[in-house]
């Protein structure tokens, strides 16, 4: 949860003698990346990490046996300290406790018999490297080769997954390194009350360590918004920016630095002007967050009486504290791809079941939608090409190849495991599942026909399992979708229209493609007269149909979504509360007129700026 109190005295005194102390020197600026939004101010408290020395060398064969014995020290060592970190989370707010304990546990899970440690033993037999450099050669590959998944095509979202797995390896690796060269850890001690913590980089396990009681904000040069760090931070609720180049090597002994978590701003020794802009920056934020905070508690209802379901997406459990901190009435987009990530082999029907109640439950009887397990070519999932489910190498074009609905159709064991686990789970609470990247009825009728064959083996057994099959849906994330909507919505239970990738495919355009970027348009009129054709076929079946992806989470465009008919949206957390404000702000009869005229446009500047109109009105 964001903090919404002002500073304690002793912060602003802190404050007041950094700024005294600073006045003689020029003001800076560092442009970042908003992880974590509100204002600090406070004297900074800059941390490093002692370099740990590695001589990469080679050891005589007669070592290989010591070699070993010293890897498996560090192992042991490893796990002592991580089990130790677990416990230090009992002291952390119980958001960041949830945020942090699975991804320890991930990383104790490396440390077993794993594929990390596998190869570093490997290269100390055949190879007859050191222990550490045995350790850091094999982290750079498996990160190396976890990066090469980035074919042409990969959504931001699945590189940024992609980047997250290649750092916790990288994680590993370091600690080990650090225990078999005896270097020193980062230390916190003599971090004062009220300081901003400024450093190169700062890992979850380092974000684990702050108290965010005394801290008042953190900036590094290095990291994004992805990231389990800034994840983090902003359950820690502290003020935050990443990837502010150059700000580590700037600061002195009393610089005061301003870091601002909603511009992503950090202002190194600010003029007074800029202190009073960010002071009065402290105070505005603490108004609104509290404004959000009473939002919370509020229907998301428009004025005229009509019930938006407001859902968050979720991609990794560590967010759930999150999800219930916004407000949000379920989870509208479940991915499942974390459960078969860093594994050796596919996770079994029971570890499957485990997991997927568990969010059930912690959602406390609000909806969940769980997406079966949508892989593409670009996506590097080790258990799946172990198994010999997936080829090794991708598709030379992934977005268009073996991917979703395809991939589970040609290996039914895969999606019938994952659908007995779901059915299981859904003696929890209420779940729908729904189906990626479907094109034709046949797929819907083929996975139908499973799924209800799937129900009865588990009846059989004495599974105890809804009366009435949770429903099963479809995403409508391609235009063969949105243009055969009729059809489909004949066989599915409802949609939910994947906005993002439908503007890619629409537009033929890679948003991560620097050259072609500026042309990703999702209120581009081929897109949105798509999103309108799939609405338009489900309402007439009288069905759900919901919206998730960069239209649901931009308010903005919460009263045209409205004005299509769309009553159910899901985003990421963050973006709910202010969603909410902009449903509470209009009235359906508006928004319907505001939409019909929209849709009358062709011109996407046009359609640009009749949305910044309208959407003023409701922020």
């Amino acid at each position: 949860m964001n903090r919404i109190d002002p500073p304690p005295p002793q912060h602003k005194r802190l404050a007041h003698l950094a700024l005294a102390s600073a006045e003689a020197r020029p003001e800076r600026r560092f442009a970042g990346i908003a992880v974590s939004a509100g204002i600090a101010i406070g004297p900074v408290f800059g941390t490093t990490e002692p370099e740990a020395k590695i001589t990469h060398h080679k050891i005589p064969a007669t070592d290989i046996a010591a070699e070993g014995a010293r890897l498996e020290a560090a192992i042991i060592q490893s796990r002592k300290q991580l089990a130790k970190l677990r416990v230090r989370l009992a002291v952390l707010p119980e958001e960041s406790q949830a945020e942090i304990a699975p991804l320890i546990e991930a990383y104790i899970r490396m440390l077993g018999p794993s594929r990390l440690v596998r190869g570093v033993r490997r290269r100390i037999e055949e190879t007859l490297l050191s222990a550490e450099t045995a350790v850091m050669t094999e982290a750079e590959a498996i990160g190396d080769a976890i990066m090469a998944q980035a074919e042409p095509g990969l959504s931001a979202e699945d590189l940024a997954g992609l980047q997250r797995r290649a750092d916790e390896i990288k994680e590993i690796a370091r600690r080990l390194v650090r225990n078999l060269t005896r270097a020193p850890f980062r230390s916190f001690a003599g971090l004062p009350a009220g300081a901003i913590l400024v450093s190169e980089s700062l890992r979850p396990a380092d974000a684990a360590l702050l108290d965010p009681s005394r801290l008042a904000g953190v900036a590094t040069e290095e990291g994004g918004a992805d990231g389990h760090t800034a994840v983090m931070l902003r359950a820690l609720g502290v003020p935050a920016v990443l990837g502010a180049a150059g700000l580590a090597h700037a600061i002195q002994l009393g610089d005061v630095a301003v870091v601002d978590g909603i511009s992503g701003m950090v202002t190194l020794n600010p003029s007074p002007l800029a202190t009073a802009a960010a002071r009065r920056g402290v105070t505005a934020f603490a108004r609104e967050r509290q404004k959000y905070a009473r939002l919370r508690r509020l229907p998301a209802q428009t004025q005229d009486g009509e019930v938006v379901e407001l859902q968050a997406n979720l991609e990794l459990p560590i967010e759930l504290p999150l999800i219930v901190q916004s407000g949000a009435v379920g989870i509208g987009l479940l991915r499942t791809e974390f459960m078969f990530m860093n594994r050796e082999t596919v996770p079994d029907e029971d570890t499957q079941a485990e997991s997927y109640r568990g969010i059930v439950e912690a959602m406390h009887g609000d909806p969940v939608c769980i997406r079966v397990l949508d892989w593409g070519g670009e996506k590097e999932i080790e258990a799946l090409s172990a198994a010999g489910i997936v080829p090794e190498i991708a598709d030379a074009n992934p977005a268009l190849g073996l991917r979703g609905i395809r991939l589970l159709l040609r290996r039914p064991e895969l999606l019938e495991t994952q659908l007995s686990a779901i059915l299981r789970a859904s003696s929890a609470g209420p779940v729908r599942v729904l189906l990626p990247m479907v094109t034709n009825v046949r797929e819907v009728r083929a996975a139908r026909e499973l799924y209800e064959r799937v129900a009865r083996r588990l009846r059989r057994r004495g599974e105890r399992i809804p009366e009435k099959l949770p429903p099963l849906g479809i995403m409508i994330e391609t235009p063969g979708a949105a243009l055969s909507a009729d059809a489909l919505a004949l066989e599915a239970d409802f949609f939910a229209i994947g906005t993002n990738d439908l503007t890619a495919y629409t537009l033929a355009v890679d948003r991560a493609e620097v050259d072609v970027a500026e042309l990703y348009d999702p209120i581009h009129p081929a897109v949105l007269r798509l999103v309108q054709f799939a609405v338009e076929a489900a309402l007439r079946m009288r069905m759900p149909v919901s919206v998730c992806g960069e239209l649901a989470a931009n308010p903005r465009l919460t009263p045209l979504l409205l004005g299509l008919g769309v009553r159910s949206l899901s985003m990421n957390a963050s973006a709910v509360p202010r969603v909410k404000q902009a449903v509470r702000a209009v009235e359906i009869a508006a928004c319907v007129r505001f939409s019909r005229r929209l849709m009358e446009q062709a011109d996407p500047e046009r359609i640009k700026a009749m949305v910044d109109g309208f959407g003023r009105n409701v922020e």
